[in-house]
């Protein structure tokens, strides 16, 4: 049974794996473990999200500025539809969230990071549409 990090109260949350694609609550707080769309991340919880959830969990590194990153984010929205259950897509406001940037060495967006166990195991800069974003993922 994988362990999911809630994203709203950073609860550890056990999920049977039958039970990932079934919208499980956390046991805290009774917010969506693992929804069909982005959740977002900050500096608050991105470290106990990252590193406490077993799924994988890839994470969109954007602005609200950022022209490509708003052309991208229906595409990865698409992609969490599509993963719902199977990998956690979170999105993390560089301008709002400057330390989690900053760790990553963040200086160009959109950045994508796959992590698995805490660790950074792919990373991808610039836009992509869905269909590249899950061939990205599965090379």
């Amino acid at each position: 049974m994988p362990i999911v990090a809630c994203y709203h109260c950073q609860t550890l949350n056990r999920v049977p794996a039958e039970r990932a694609s079934q919208d499980p609550v956390c046991a805290k707080c009774k917010q969506l473990l693992l929804p069909d769309h982005p959740v977002a991340l900050t500096d608050a919880n991105f470290e106990r999200v990252i590193t406490k959830t077993e799924l994988p969990v890839l994470v969109d590194f954007w602005a609200t500025w950022c022209g490509p990153c708003q052309g991208m984010a229906p595409h990865f929205a698409k992609v969490a539809e599509q993963l719902k259950g199977q990998a956690l897509l979170a999105k993390l406001d560089t301008d709002a969230n400057p330390h989690s940037a900053a760790r990553f060495g963040i200086r160009s967006i959109p950045t994508l990071i796959l992590f698995r166990d805490g660790q950074e195991v792919k990373r991808q800069a610039g836009a992509m549409q869905a269909g590249q974003i899950l061939n990205w993922l599965t090379a």
